[in-house]
């Protein structure tokens, strides 16, 4: 568990008995009547039709998310005890900059996939897009030259 949720559990362990839980929130209870707009559709997009690049991105990017909370967490708790470990820290964030980079990666590839990617490189897999010559990952040639009319005709 991280250095918040460690410090979150001493502290409701430190209240005790005396603490007094917040009542539940009941179906009748005008709190718990939506507030009136749009109707929502009950389910955002069948499983089925999400692509693979899609379901990855989404982890991906709620795993970012908790980095970016655990990493803000685990600064505060440190500063409040006044005792930096930066060696912690720089940890830490260079697991929040692999998976940053991942999700951006990810995204750049969905919007490649919306746009319009022409295939992958046969070398090594990267996508490309209509009229790319080269691979940009690899460098692997990706269109043929062919000898243009007037250098057959002189040949």
């Amino acid at each position: 568990m991280s250095v918040l949720g460690d410090s979150i559990g001493r502290s409701k362990r430190s209240r005790g008995a005396g603490a007094v839980a917040a009542p539940p929130i009941s179906a009748t209870s005008p709190s718990a009547v939506p507030a009136a707009g749009p109707a929502q559709p009950s389910s955002p997009v069948p499983e089925p039709e999400r692509s693979e690049l899609r379901r990855r991105r989404d982890a991906l990017a709620e795993e970012v998310t908790e980095l970016h909370w655990d990493l803000g967490g685990l600064a505060y708790e440190m500063a409040i005890r006044d005792h930096f470990r930066l060696d912690v820290l720089v940890r830490r964030a260079a697991l929040l900059q692999e998976r940053d980079a991942e999700l951006a990666e990810l995204e750049r590839l969905l919007r490649l996939e919306e746009s319009a990617s022409a295939g992958s490189c046969r070398a090594c897999g990267a996508p490309y897009s209509r009229g790319a010559a080269f691979c940009w990952q690899c460098g692997t040639t990706l269109m043929e030259r062919m000898p243009s009319i007037a250098s057959l005709a002189e040949g």
